[in-house]
């Protein structure tokens, strides 16, 4: 007999399914969807793990990684899965979660899950995470449950009074109880959709520089005052005075407002206003680069407003996220403004995605996006807890919409929003001559929160920072026990909001 154990593969799906269904004949539903599979091996490779014995596949686990305070030990399944998106999976977490673990009933007298909960503390280790944490089911439960509270049960299963299939197996990996779970899995009859938190910790465990040891991030948005500039070491000057004046405060997160780099169209203010934004996006790439060097020495993840590139003859506007570790994700501006459309020729981008930062999942929209629910509303569904929307308005009416649009998207989404733009004059440069801004920072509307779901703002029009401290824990408190709860209270029954992916 051979025993091989490795990374579960998407050509590994037929078998899995089989073995699944011979696993779980008493549940319905029992058998993850191949698009599932694909999506974590995808993400979290290293995660999912199978056994072969002799080349046929007899068990697997499957795992994400989770940021553990943004969920708590009060959780269900479909909120720690993310409704079995894995949206919840983070790179920068700090806890392996069990999503699932199962043997083939054929090979179920080999030991094989001892051996795949092995791999997965070897794998807590090496990837140096908290601990491990499930949620057991308790299969047996049903046949004592008359009788026995939950409570009593799991103490005669410890105690090797009960024997179930589930629990005892956990406890005899050393995993200890944290809770007992009602309605963690729906539809779970056998265990009555009761469930126990089981842990295990990781004793090697370092915590690691930078990442969300607690709840608090610091914003730091930039009211960016538009000014002629001598040339591009001038806009550097400018650019690195703020993030060191953010960066002295400790802020995990530096926002700049949307085309704040247009000061330096004024060279090619003879041409019209497609050809001088063509020119500008020749700086960006250079821009870019810069402002990621900043991000690392300053050690602060910079939003960097936004900036046109081209590419294949079409004009995008385009937001960087810099990463303090030196990644660079970009978001396109989606959404293009009738002006932008006019005068420029800007187009849209396609992609809507959240982001993986040391400080949780963000995401990043451009000013007009706000305007439209159903994009924020995608990201809130992707796991994300603080929207950044740098903008750039002229008028008052224009940054009105801005401003109610991203209150309404952080009660709505049950998140924070910060926004910043840019103020004041700028003679000179074609169709960029009145600023008007006021950066602040939205919070749900809730006992927890500030009463105006205000939590900090800018002097309008003045060129000024903004420091503000955000609680993540707050929304996780908010979506469990909140006045209103508007993302779990949504009929999805009824209806959705659905993300068409574009080639």
């Amino acid at each position: 007999m051979q025993v091989e154990i490795r990374k579960l593969s998407i050509d590994d799906y037929d078998e899995l399914a089989e073995a699944m269904q011979k696993a779980y004949p008493e549940i319905d539903d029992n058998v993850w969807s191949k698009r599932n599979i694909q999506k974590l091996t995808s993400i979290f490779a290293e995660g999912q793990i199978c056994i072969l014995v002799d080349g046929k596949l007899a068990a697997a686990a499957l795992s994400i990684i989770v940021q553990y305070e943004l969920f708590g030990d009060q959780h269900t399944y479909n909120e720690i899965t993310g409704n079995e998106t894995f949206n919840t999976h983070s790179n920068n977490g700090n806890v392996l979660y069990g999503i699932e673990v199962f043997v083939d009933p054929e090979f179920r007298a080999l030991r094989l899950g001892r051996r795949l909960y092995d791999a997965r503390k070897e794998l807590c280790e090496i990837l140096n995470l908290k601990s491990i944490i499930v949620g057991g089911r308790i299969p047996n439960y049903h046949l004592y449950s008359k009788e026995l509270l939950p409570r009593q049960y799991i103490n005669k299963v410890r105690n090797k009074e009960i024997y179930d299939p589930v629990l005892s197996f956990q406890i005899g990996n050393n995993f200890s109880p944290v809770k007992i779970l009602k309605g963690y899995l729906k539809g779970d009859t056998e265990s009555e959709e009761y469930a126990v938190l089981l842990q295990w910790n990781n004793i090697y465990y370092t915590a690691k520089k930078n990442t969300m040891q607690d709840s608090v991030i610091r914003l730091g948005l930039i009211q960016w005052q538009m000014r002629p500039l001598k040339d591009l070491e001038d806009f550097y000057k400018q650019v690195e005075f703020f993030v060191d004046a953010v960066a002295g405060y400790q802020s995990d997160f530096c926002l700049f407002p949307e085309l704040f780099n247009t000061p330096l169209l004024a060279p090619f203010n003879h041409m019209n206003e497609r050809e001088s934004m063509e020119k500008l996006s020749e700086l960006t790439e250079e821009i870019k680069q810069k402002i990621s060097e900043f991000a690392v020495s300053y050690n602060v993840n910079i939003i960097s407003g936004s900036m046109p590139i081209l590419e294949d003859g079409k004009l995008y506007n385009v937001s960087y996220l810099l990463h303090r570790d030196g990644k660079i994700d970009e978001y396109r501006k989606v959404h293009i403004t009738p002006n932008e459309r006019k005068y420029y020729g800007m187009t849209g981008g396609n992609e809507v995605k959240v982001f993986d930062t040391d400080c949780g999942k963000i995401g990043v929209i451009i000013c007009y996006d706000v305007e439209f629910p159903e994009l924020p509303r995608l990201l809130a569904d992707q796991g994300m807890k603080i929207l950044f929307v740098p903008y750039l308005t002229d008028t008052q009416n224009a940054y009105t919409r801005v401003r109610h649009c991203a209150t309404a998207r952080a009660i709505e989404n049950e998140c924070y929003v910060a926004i910043a733009g840019c103020v004041g004059n700028l003679p000179g440069v074609n169709n960029m001559d009145i600023q008007f801004g006021q950066a602040a920072v939205f919070t749900p509307s809730d006992f927890a929160f500030p009463s105006n779901a205000i939590k900090g703002e800018a002097t309008q029009n003045t060129e000024m920072t903004l420091i503000v401290d955000v609680d993540l824990n707050l929304l996780k408190e908010l979506h469990h026990n909140g006045a209103v709860r508007t993302l779990s209270d949504r009929r999805q029954d009824l209806y959705d909001v659905i993300l068409r992916h574009q080639d």
